[in-house]
């Protein structure tokens, strides 16, 4: 088992779907957890529990709003040094629809305010919390930052804007970011499930699923976070990996590395 006992990390959104089963996974390495909510809710207590009961140094709540640049930068302030930031909160698309998945919706037919929702979140989000934790990762030589993403298909199908085009926003930015912070210690890297995902994003139904038939348990994206946030992955930076095509060891498979143009970089 990786020991991850001298990382403290950061998981934003962290009390359900994918920030929980990530959560999990890294508290069963001994990880020093912050674990992010906009509000406080029995799923988030519960997470809580799950992770000191895995095994977890120490797992702390921080409460605030990923979309308000302020708040995120008074939390790191309070917080203190953070090894690893995985930027995981977003909006999806039930904002727009709650029937966005069997009836698409126009991209015109959206709210504006529920549009500016989404992208505040996970767009706008991720780059207030790496803004305010990154300049002391930066001071310190080394840090990592790990944006969760979503499929390609996803970025572009019919009827998923402003959720998908928000997506492949955060991964451009995350390619962009990788580059800046060449050479000094820090590292960026995008991760994905593969494929929907049995989450709050999707609406509630008897016969859920995902837009193409199936969905991956959140528990998929637990083998790869441990790796990206191990000192397996200091020296990786700019890639994009695919958690159900991990494979069954420790690191990625060559099927779970899909970089956009190129190759991961080796710092």
């Amino acid at each position: 088992m990786t020991d991850l006992s001298a990382k403290t990390i950061l998981v934003t959104g962290g009390g359900r779907g994918l920030g929980r089963a990530m959560a999990r996974a890294l508290a069963a390495c001994g990880a020093r957890l912050v674990l992010t909510g906009a509000t406080a809710s029995d799923a988030l207590a519960q997470t809580v529990r799950d992770c000191t009961e895995a095994g977890a140094a120490q797992v702390r709540t921080c409460l605030f709003d990923v979309a308000d640049a302020a708040a995120c930068q008074r939390a790191a302030e309070d917080l203190g040094p953070v090894d690893v930031l995985v930027n995981n909160a977003g909006r999806g698309m039930r904002l727009i629809s709650e029937t966005f998945n069997t009836v698409p919706t126009r991209f015109w037919e959206s709210d504006p305010a529920a549009w500016a929702q989404v992208i505040d979140t996970n767009v706008n989000g991720p780059f207030y919390m790496a803004r305010a934790l990154v300049p002391g990762m930066v001071a310190r030589g080394q840090g990592k930052v790990i944006n969760i993403s979503t499929s390609d298909q996803t970025m572009v199908r019919r009827g998923y804007a402003p959720y998908g085009p928000s997506k492949a926003a955060l991964e451009a930015a995350s390619r962009v970011w990788a580059q800046d912070l060449a050479g000094t210690g820090v590292t960026v890297n995008v991760f994905l499930p593969g494929g929907a995902a049995d989450t709050d994003l999707l609406p509630p139904a008897p016969d859920k699923k995902g837009a193409d038939g199936k969905l991956l348990s959140p528990q998929v994206m637990a083998r790869g976070i441990v790796w990206l946030c191990s000192p397996a992955s200091d020296a990786v930076t700019g890639g994009r990996f695919i958690a159900a095509q991990w494979g069954a060891g420790p690191g990625p498979d060559a099927a779970a590395v899909s970089p956009p143009a190129d190759k991961p970089r080796i710092m």
